[in-house]
């Protein structure tokens, strides 16, 4: 690393100076009201500045919110803001800030894993994080698709909404169905202002953001968010509805969200990214092909304290499987590891005994939500059978994981 440049703790006084810096990396312009909501959301305390002579030319930070796993939800360090500028490139302050990080993570002992979202692929990798969450693309073409709903919607209704103006609601329906979804986050504070704020050059031309609440007799039972972008040709309205989040636990209702999004007017299709690989939508229209179903990845997860990652999340049948792993930045995750585990309780503890699999860290971290599996890991040579106790599926979940929330 260069050593004209120390890493350090951020202060309140550095704030702005960080938002800057991430007005170059990330291409953003930052108003006044920006400014005031992501202070609201930055933890000074959990962030690392790179300091060329008090100049602030690289930052990364810990978001504290929790985490959906498979039959748990845990605390996880949400990792952002992660640049150095453009002057201070290829000098190790990336490395050296995700370094530090990691080590102070697990130091503090309060979240067994990290969580990210990786701007460029080719860079998280080297310091143990997995791709553990996929999600799908739709472009649906709205005028050659029709819902055919397997069961009914529930006695209820739907109702036209401002977003901002119905946050209670939302947040209810949210946290209803959160325990459910793998890859979710808890939304505290002053992440729901986040989620909501529409500053419209964000819209690229598209409406404010819309939102429709389906009320059952006891309260809300689901919602989606929307806008749309407005277009004309030649053969007459051609708009785009873009879907910013559906949340419904009952599949009536899911259904009821989903009718409405695909048949609002003017439009002819309807863009949504956020959408699980196991997106159920696929499975309620006629002409599954007219969704323009693409692939990307989401969420990355960093494994920070193995044994108490393994034992927070729970698995779908009994196993026990000795895991050798290795660890070359937190080296007390590296060795042998017998994880017995179920769907009630999961114990990890080190061991002598010969290994069944061989894996990374980085690898661990991609199967543990649920998304790859172990079996096509191995396939990929990623994993090494080892013995013929192989649990190739033992990290599957009732459901994909979902990752709908850039943070």
């Amino acid at each position: 690393m260069d050593d004209s440049v120390r890493i350090r703790q951020a202060t309140n006084d550095d704030h702005a100076a960080v938002v800057d810096l991430e007005g170059y990396v990330f291409h953003h312009d930052f108003d006044d009201e920006a400014r005031a909501l992501d202070r609201r959301l930055w933890e000074p305390e959990r962030s690392l500045v790179a300091d060329d002579d008090g100049a602030v030319v690289g930052h990364t930070t810990v978001l504290t919110r929790d985490l959906t796993v498979p039959g748990a939800i845990i605390p996880a360090a949400h990792v952002t803001g992660v640049g150095v500028l453009p002057t201070h490139r290829r000098r190790g302050l990336l490395t050296a800030m995700m370094h530090r990080q990691l080590a102070d993570i697990a130091e503090a002992g309060r979240e067994p894993v990290a969580v990210l979202w990786a701007s460029e692929t080719t860079i998280y990798p080297r310091f143990g994080y997995g791709p553990a969450a996929s999600r799908l693309r739709l472009d649906a073409m709205t005028r050659e698709v029709r819902i055919t709903p397997a069961v009914p919607a529930p006695g209820g209704r739907l109702r036209i909404v401002k977003p901002t103006e119905a946050v209670e609601e939302l947040r209810k329906v949210y946290d209803q169905a959160r325990p459910g979804r793998i890859g979710w986050s808890s939304r505290p504070g002053a992440w729901w202002d986040y989620r909501l704020w529409d500053p419209s050059d964000w819209r690229d031309g598209a409406t404010a953001r819309k939102g429709v609440l389906y009320e059952g007799p006891d309260g809300p039972q689901g919602y989606a968010l929307w806008r749309v972008k407005n277009n004309w040709d030649d053969y007459g309205p051609n708009g785009q509805t873009r879907v910013v989040e559906v949340v419904a636990d009952d599949p009536g209702v899911y259904t009821e969200l989903w009718r409405f999004l695909l048949g609002i007017d003017l439009a002819r299709s309807a863009y949504y990214d956020s959408a699980a690989l196991d997106e159920p939508l696929q499975y309620l229209v006629d002409e599954p092909r007219r969704l323009g179903r693409a692939y990307s990845d989401g969420l990355w997860i960093r494994v920070i304290d193995l044994p108490a990652a393994l034992e927070a999340r729970r698995y779908l049948a009994p196993f026990d499987v000795v895991l050798e792993v290795t660890d070359p930045l937190i080296t007390r995750n590296s060795g042998r590891w017998r994880l017995t585990a179920g769907p009630d309780k999961a114990t990890c503890v080190r061991t002598t005994d010969p290994a069944d699999l061989a894996c990374s860290i980085t690898d661990l971290g991609a199967v543990y939500l649920g998304g790859p599996t172990l079996g096509a890991l191995a396939a990929a040579g990623r994993v090494q059978r080892l013995t013929d106790n192989f649990p190739a599926t033992a990290f599957g979940w009732e459901r994909m994981p979902n990752p709908i929330e850039v943070f």
